[in-house]
């Protein structure tokens, strides 16, 4: 399908992904994000003025995040530039990339900015008041950790989900600790040259700022926090569920970052782009939602609708990525798709660099489309799953302008 929407070559990027309560742990995501997004428009000589659309993506709560799109706006200096506020867990990238399609579709406006952004670290706790509750007492909510661990309809952990589908599938632990190890060798790849591949689309080193965005607090060489497993350590791991396949080695682990990318006019795009003669269209969404506690299976019709949209096949993807909090996830997308399992997420993906959940499947995108870039073009899919059994897709394509 054409949108009429482009993404302009290099008009994105990311902060490196830290651990939990690592070196961004301090700073509000909106903040940070805003501060990385002035220095990265800087740095292509792009000027705030450039947009009349903005779209904050965000899933845990930061003071004064209240005022959204709007703040994360004008802390770049867009002034005048508005747009919404959206929140679907993992699948907020997709999800903010959609709006702003539409938006530019729908002619409403020409140059978007996807400003997603995550601290899983420090997460809020909430107290809702109930006056007329036992003793006048209300409810408490750790934002982040019960959300984690307990799903509202089911009772159940995003863990448990991933145990449902092994079972269904019967994938092993064995077979999820193999994934592990590739994925780490793919990861390898984009520290290769002295991060050559991540410089593509990251400033490193990274400049951690200090609360008041006066100095620099620390500096760091990249993602923070990565584990680096081995076949004997992995075999060592009982699953984290008494009884079931999954364990620590095998799944994401919560992290902190932000990421950014430009959507526009096709005519804009080739003003905006690093390399004018590189065009990056989109081509297709899909939503999906599976079976309650199933959550890793909902990625396999969510990409079978975004290429259904794109009137394209699995078969004619250069590249795909997903959002794999578990290895689990891409086993079962590989065997339901016929997707090649050692292939896909060449240069890194969630289950190695972590999961602040906003930014992740936007930074996953930006590495696919390098993917591309680097292959001479060609097409690419981006799927990744979601709390509440949910998925979103994309597709896009990397080719010459002329």
């Amino acid at each position: 399908m054409d949108y009429g929407v482009e993404i302009p070559y290099g008009a994105y990027w990311s902060t490196p992904f830290t651990k939990w309560q690592g070196a961004l742990a301090s700073l509000n995501s909106v903040e940070l994000g805003a501060y990385v997004a002035r220095k990265e428009l800087e740095k292509r000589g792009l000027s705030p003025d450039i947009f009349d659309y903005g779209v904050l993506g965000i899933t845990v709560p930061q003071k004064f995040s209240f005022f959204g799109a709007p703040w994360a706006m004008g802390l770049i200096g867009a002034m005048n530039v508005g747009g919404p506020t959206l929140s679907q867990a993992c699948a907020t990238g997709v999800r903010s990339m959609f709006a702003a399609t539409q938006e530019i579709g729908a002619q409403a406006a020409s140059t978007a900015l996807i400003f997603t952004c995550d601290r899983t670290s420090n997460g809020p706790h909430i107290y809702y008041p109930n006056p007329k509750g036992p003793g006048g007492t209300g409810i408490a909510e750790d934002w982040v950790m019960d959300n984690f661990g307990h799903d509202p309809l089911g009772g159940n952990s995003m863990t448990q989900t991933a145990e449902n589908v092994a079972s269904r599938h019967q994938i092993t632990t064995a077979q999820q600790h193999e994934v592990v190890l590739r994925r780490q060798e793919q990861y390898q790849d984009a520290l290769a040259n002295d991060r050559a591949f991540q410089k593509r689309y990251m400033t490193l080193p990274f400049e951690v700022p200090a609360p008041n965005y006066k100095k620099t607090a620390a500096t760091i060489t990249g993602d923070e926090g990565i584990t680096t497993s081995t076949p004997e350590g992995l075999a060592a791991l009982k699953p984290v569920i008494p009884g079931g396949t999954v364990t620590f080695g095998g799944q994401t682990h919560p992290a902190d970052g932000a990421a950014a990318m430009i959507m526009t006019t096709a005519a804009k795009a080739k003003e905006l782009s690093a390399n004018p003669k590189i065009a990056i269209t989109v081509l297709g969404y899909g939503l999906a939602r599976a079976e309650q506690a199933y959550m890793p299976e909902a990625t396999i019709p969510a990409a079978r609708r975004a290429l259904d949209q794109a009137g394209l096949k699995i078969s004619d993807m250069d590249a795909v990525k997903s959002h794999n909090p578990f290895a689990v996830n891409d086993i079962v997308f590989a065997r339901e798709t016929g997707c090649d399992l050692m292939s896909m997420n060449n240069y890194g993906c969630s289950l190695i660099w972590g999961h602040p959940q906003g930014p992740t499947g936007l930074r996953s995108v930006i590495e696919m489309i390098e993917e591309l870039a680097l292959r001479g073009g060609g097409y690419g899919l981006f799927q990744g799953c979601a709390a509440g059994d949910t998925a979103m897709a994309v597709v896009v394509k990397v080719a010459d302008r002329a």
